[in-house]
């Protein structure tokens, strides 16, 4: 059985109305920003459920561009996004599709273009009391929340990779709270997720990295 705290009922210190729509949404779309390696120049949103329903009137557009310009949950230039996007020189599109079913109703894709080129599509879902999970980059099915520091490796599912991961990890005293490794197929792109309760030093992505098969790492600390 799971419980709720009175801070999930009440929800994070933010800028209103809803901690669902708009404190939610501001948290998945900073989550996106921290995953790119380089300044974003274009985002298209596409809104699905609720969030395709009541976006502008509970300011989840505001919100979900607040988080892509890096504002936290409780910052007032949230009111000012369009605005400052603009000042950034930040393309962005909101896109509503009330006809695919998806598993939560507060459910986002943010299709991210960074100015170097790279690309990148992660789905977030806000679930309730400004919490939020990231449950696909990429078009592959992944769960983790940012409530941790998080390393994400995209790697070729091959025999040893999450093993060389973990002993980097061991290796630098890392505490493991959770560890996951997500993929598309035997053999195919694979995500392992390590989600920590304390910092993940930036000097052990290198080592990762020695690993032929993989591919590309991102951290995101808390």
């Amino acid at each position: 059985m799971n419980f709720l705290s009175i801070f999930d009922v009440i929800g994070p210190n933010m800028i209103g109305p809803s901690s669902s729509h708009t404190a939610g949404a501001v948290s998945m779309a900073l989550l996106a920003r921290k995953m790119c390696p380089a300044p974003i120049e274009k985002v298209t949103f596409t809104l699905y459920g609720s969030f395709a329903r009541t976006y502008r009137g509970h300011g989840t557009d505001r919100a979900l561009l607040g988080g892509i310009l890096g504002f936290t949950t409780d910052d007032p230039k949230i009111r000012d996004s369009f605005l400052l996007a603009e000042q950034a020189g930040l393309e962005y599109t909101f896109a509503v599709d009330e006809e695919t079913v998806t598993d939560h109703p507060n459910t986002a894709d943010m299709d991210i273009l960074c100015e170097d080129g790279y690309r990148l599509s992660v789905r977030g879902v806000s679930v309730g009391g400004g919490k939020v999970k990231i449950v696909r980059i990429n078009q592959i099915d992944v769960e983790f929340t940012g409530e941790y520091s998080t390393l994400i490796v995209r790697q070729t599912d091959k025999p040893g990779v999450v093993a060389h991961i973990t002993q980097c990890l061991s290796h630098y005293d890392v505490n493991i709270a959770f560890m996951r490794m997500f993929r598309e197929d035997k053999g195919a792109t694979a995500y392992t997720v390590v989600e920590s309760d304390e910092t993940i030093p930036d000097r052990i992505l290198e080592e990762i990295k020695r690993n032929p098969y993989v591919h590309e790492l991102m951290l995101i600390q808390i």
